[in-house]
C-alpha cells in the first residue's frame, strides 16, 4: 500500500514555502487544535469529571437469537445450539490500491505511466515530494523537477485542495464470514418387531425350507427331462423363485421404462401437447390429423383390433379388445391397456381363450371392465386383482349367449347397489348382468325377430333376429336403441319388453354401430357396410342426414366437445371427420392414415378430454392422430337463426316434395324442426319454433 512519510499538512506547508506562496496571518491559528465548546454543553463538577465509569466491550451480538434449539435424532429430542454466530458486517468497502513494489504496479505503471495511480495531479506532486530518489533525487536536472520553470510551462497549474474541509479518512477491509451449507434428511422408516424364537419354530421353519427346496428340485429335474419344445415351461420354473424379487423392482422399472420411452418419442410428445398446424388458416375451414403414437402387441400382431375404449378417470389410458372378424379363422384372443405414456409394451394384458369382441370400462370403477366373447361368454375384469382369470365369467348355466356377443354396456347400479351391464348377441337376446356377490346373473330383457316383433312363443318358434349393436340413452335411463344384421333399428324400453317403441328401416346391410348424440336427447347416428352414415331424430322414421363415404363404414363416433362433430372409419383406410355447423354435405377431413393399402380401419373413438382419437386396423396396430384447430372447433355462442331457415327451404328437392296439398306438410314441418333443434342444440338458450302456411301464386308456402 502507499503510505505518506509526512502528514499532508507539513508537506502541503513546506511546498509552499519553496514555491513563496503567502499563507496569511491565520495560518497558526488553523495549524494547531483548538478546543471549541458549544454554548449548551453541561458544566460537571471535579467529582464528576473524576469519577470513573467502567464499562466492558464484548463481541458479544446483543440482536443475535439465544434460543435456537435443532432436532437431535440420536437422543430423539429437541436440543438448543450453544454456538451462535456473533459477528456483525456494518460496512465493507473492496479496496483498489496497489503496492508500488509489485509486480502488477510495474506492469500498470508501464503501461499507463506513474500518474495513473492517482486521481489527481496533487496527489503526484505529493508522493513525488515524499520520495525524491525515485526520479533521480537532487542530482537530476533543473529540467527533470516537476517543479521546474520548463516543466510549468508544459504542463497545468495543479489544483489546490480544500485545506478547511479536508479530512483524513482511513478504512479497514474485514473478511466474509464462513457459511456453513447443510441438509437434512428425514429418519427412514422404522417399525418395531418382536417374537420369540423358540427351538420348535426354527426346526418348523429349516423343515419348511427343506420341503420347498427339494420340490423346486423335482420341479427343475421333471423340466429338464422333457423336450426342447417345452422352454416355455423351465422359464414359469424358475420364475417362480424369482417372483419375489421382480415384484420389489416392478414399480421402479416401469416408471423407468416410461422415462426411456418418452425420451426417445420426445419429438411426438412435444407435438402432442403444443404443436397447432398454423395452415388450417388457409384451408378454408378444413383440418388435417398429426399422426402420433402407434401402439402395437407383438403377441398380438395376427388379431384385428375389435374394440376401443377410453378410461374415465385415467384419461391417457384405453383398452383394446384383440380378436378376429373371419369366422372361419377363430381362435385366441387378448384384452390389452394401453397408456400414452409408454407406446413401447401395454400395461395390462390378459390373454383369452376366445377372440374378444366388445368391451367397455365402468365410468365409476375404473378398474372394472366386462368382456363379450366369441363363443357368448361375457366376462369381467378387475385390474386390483392379481392374475389373468377374470373375476365373474358366463357360463352355459347362467344364461350365457349362443352367438357372438356384439356389443356390451355398463349400466347404473341396480337398488340394492350391485353394478350391471347388458349385452346383444346374434342370438337375438338382449340381456341384463348383475354381479352379485361371486355370480352372474342375467335377465332377459328382450328377445329380436325377423317380422320385427318380439318373439313372445316359447324359444325356436320363430327364428330371431341378429342383433349387432345398442346404445342407451345418456338423459332417458329406460330408452335403447339396438341395430340388427337385417340393416334395422329398433328403439326399446327397457319396462316393455313385449313390443318395440319404434322401428327404423335404416340400412341395406347390418348395422355397425348406433350411437346417441352427446348433447341433442333426440339425434343419433348409425353406420352400417352399405357405405352410409345416417343421422337421425328417433322421433322421425326417415334420417335427417345421409352421407356415403364409397366403402364400407367399420364404426362411427360423436365428439365429445361439439354436437355436430362426428368422425368415421372406412375400409379402405381412410378417417372422415365431419362438422355439420360448417358444411353439412361433405367431409372437412379425409385422410388416409394406413400404411398399407390392404388394411381396413375397424374402430375409432375420442379421447374425452384431450384433443385426440385413437384408430385400430385389422392387422392389430391401434394409431392415435391429433385433431388440427378447425376439426375441434367448439360452436359459437350464436347463430344465425334466418339464416339457417332461408337455408333449409332453399333446399328444392325438400321443398316440392309437399308443395301442392298441405296437409302434407305436417312431415316438413317436423323434418325442419328437427333441422333446426340439431343445429340449435349446443346454444343452451331457449327457443320457440312457430310455423304456419299461406296461399302464394297457387302453392303452399310456409312461414318460420
Amino acid at each position: 500500500y502507499l503510505v505518506r512519510s509526512q502528514p499532508k499538512l507539513q508537506v502541503r506547508k513546506r511546498w509552499d514555502e519553496e514555491e513563496g506562496v503567502d499563507t496569511g496571518d491565520g495560518w497558526d491559528e488553523w495549524s494547531g487544535k483548538a478546543l471549541i465548546k458549544p454554548p449548551d454543553q453541561l458544566e460537571l463538577t471535579e467529582a464528576e469529571l473524576k469519577e470513573e465509569t467502567t464499562r466492558i466491550l464484548t463481541a458479544n451480538n446483543p440482536h443475535a437469537p439465544q434460543n435456537i434449539v435443532r432436532y437431535s435424532f440420536k437422543e430423539r429430542s429437541y436440543k438448543p445450539t450453544s454456538v451462535v454466530d456473533q459477528m456483525a458486517v456494518h460496512f465493507v468497502l473492496e479496496g483498489s490500491l496497489l503496492h508500488q513494489d509489485s509486480d502488477e504496479a510495474r506492469r500498470l505503471r508501464a503501461k499507463e505511466g506513474p500518474c495513473s495511480f492517482f486521481s489527481t495531479q496533487s496527489d503526484y506532486d505529493l508522493i513525488f515530494l515524499m520520495c525524491p530518489e525515485t526520479d533521480g533525487g537532487e542530482e537530476a536536472g533543473e529540467e527533470d523537477r516537476p517543479d521546474s520553470v520548463a516543466s510549468k510551462t508544459d504542463r497545468k497549474e495543479p489544483k489546490v485542495s480544500n485545506q478547511f474541509n479536508f479530512s483524513e479518512r482511513a478504512s479497514q477491509t474485514l473478511n466474509n464470514p464462513l457459511r456453513e451449507r447443510s441438509c437434512q434428511t428425514e429418519p427412514p422408516p422404522r417399525s418395531n418387531f418382536s417374537d420369540t424364537a423358540n427351538q420348535w419354530e426354527i426346526y418348523d421353519a429349516y423343515v419348511e425350507e427343506l420341503q420347498q427346496q427339494e420340490k423346486n428340485k423335482e420341479k427343475q429335474k421333471a423340466a429338464a427331462s422333457k423336450n426342447d419344445n417345452d422352454k416355455s415351461k423351465k422359464k414359469t420354473v424358475l420364475m417362480e423363485t424369482q417372483n419375489d424379487d421382480i415384484s420389489k423392482v416392478g414399480k421402479a422399472s416401469k416408471i423407468f421404462e416410461r422415462m426411456v420411452n418418452q425420451n426417445t418419442f420426445d419429438d411426438i410428445a412435444q407435438d402432442f401437447k403444443y404443436f397447432e398446424d398454423a395452415s388450417d388458416e388457409f384451408r378454408d375451414q378444413e383440418g388435417t390429423l398429426l399422426p402420433l403414437w402407434k401402439f402395437q402387441y407383438d403377441k398380438a400382431k395376427r388379431l384385428s383390433v375389435t374394440a376401443l375404449c377410453w378410461n374415465k378417470k385415467y384419461q391417457d389410458l384405453f383398452a383394446v379388445g384383440m380378436g378376429s372378424y373371419d369366422f372361419s379363422k377363430q381362435g385366441r384372443g387378448m384384452l390389452v391397456y394401453y397408456s400414452l405414456k409408454n407406446s413401447a409394451f401395454p400395461e395390462f394384458i390378459y390373454p383369452t381363450d376366445s377372440g374378444v369382441l366388445c368391451l367397455d370400462i365402468h365410468e365409476q370403477h375404473s378398474y372394472l371392465v366386462v368382456v363379450g366373447f366369441y363363443d357368448g361368454c361375457v366376462a369381467v375384469y378387475n385390474l386390483k386383482e392379481e392374475g389373468l382369470e377374470p373375476l365373474y365369467k358366463s357360463t352355459a348355466k347362467t344364461g350365457k349367449h349362443t352367438d357372438p356377443v356384439w356389443q356390451v354396456r355398463w349400466q347404473n347400479d341396480d337398488m340394492d347397489n350391485n353394478h350391471n351391464f347388458y349385452s346383444v348377441s346374434s342370438d337375438g337376446r338382449v340381456v341384463s348382468w348383475t354381479l352379485v356377490k361371486n355370480e352372474l346373473v342375467f335377465t332377459d330383457i328382450i328377445r329380436l325377430s325377423l317380422d320385427g316383433a318380439v318373439s313372445d312363443g316359447p324359444e325356436g318358434a320363430e327364428q330371431p333376429a341378429c342383433g349387432t349393436s345398442f346404445d342407451f340413452h345418456k338423459q332417458i335411463d329406460y330408452l335403447f336403441l339396438v341395430g340388427t344384421e337385417e340393416g334395422k333399428i329398433h328403439k326399446c324400453s327397457k319396462t316393455y319388453s313385449s313390443q318395440f317403441l319404434e322401428t327404423y328401416d335404416a340400412h341395406s346391410m347390418a348395422v355397425d354401430a348406433v350411437k346417441w348424440n352427446h348433447f341433442h336427447p333426440k339425434v343419433f347416428i348409425s353406420c352400417s357396410s352399405d357405405w352410409t352414415v345416417k343421422i337421425w331424430d328417433h322421433a322421425i322414421n326417415t334420417p335427417m342426414f345421409t352421407f356415403d363415404l364409397n366403402a364400407a363404414v367399420g364404426d362411427v363416433a360423436w365428439s365429445p366437445y361439439s354436437s355436430t362433430v362426428f368422425a368415421a372409419v372406412t375400409t379402405d383406410g381412410t378417417v372422415h371427420v365431419f362438422d355439420l355447423n360448417i358444411n353439412k354435405y361433405e367431409a372437412i377431413c379425409q385422410q388416409p392414415v394406413v400404411a398399407k393399402k390392404k388394411t381396413k380401419l375397424t374402430h375409432i373413438e375420442f379421447n374425452p378430454i384431450y384433443p385426440i382419437l385413437i384408430v385400430g386396423d385389422d392387422r392389430g396396430y391401434v394409431s392415435s392422430f391429433k385433431l388440427s384447430p378447425n376439426l375441434r372447433k367448439k360452436p359459437k355462442a350464436l347463430l344465425p337463426l334466418m339464416t339457417m331457415v332461408n337455408e333449409l327451404w332453399s333446399n328444392q328437392s325438400c321443398r316440392t316434395k309437399h308443395r301442392r296439398k298441405p296437409n302434407s306438410t305436417l312431415s316438413h314441418n317436423t323434418l325442419i324442426r328437427a333441422h333446426l333443434q340439431l343445429a340449435l342444440q349446443p346454444l343452451q338458450f331457449p327457443f320457440v319454433l312457430i310455423m304456419h302456411n299461406t296461399w302464394h301464386c297457387g302453392a303452399w308456402v310456409q312461414h318460420t
